[in-house]
């Protein structure tokens, strides 16, 4: 059964810390992600999603926007994949 999980660009931001909302190792972060870019990565991996407006509750002024995916498997496992094809960007 696949769960709604949701991802925020800050978790794979390399220039922010584990408790400024980094989720992934700083081996897998890339400096600056965006919401556009995210996206891409998404797309990428083939993972059915939609983007909504929204903010995460750590950076609530901001207004990047959201991820919403479709997954049933753990949520490490989700964010290690997209990160994968975060990297596949340069």
């Amino acid at each position: 059964m696949e769960k709604d999980r949701i991802l925020y660009p800050c978790y794979f931001n390399a220039a922010l810390g584990r408790a400024q909302g980094r989720r992934v190792p700083l081996v897998l972060a890339q400096k600056g992600v965006t919401m556009q870019e995210l996206e891409r990565a998404l797309r990428r991996s083939r993972l059915p999603f939609r983007i909504e407006p929204g903010s995460h509750p750590a950076h609530w002024y901001r207004r990047d926007g959201r991820a919403v995916v479709a997954w049933s498997g753990s949520k490490e496992a989700l964010l290690r994949r997209v990160a994968a094809a975060l990297e596949q960007k340069k």
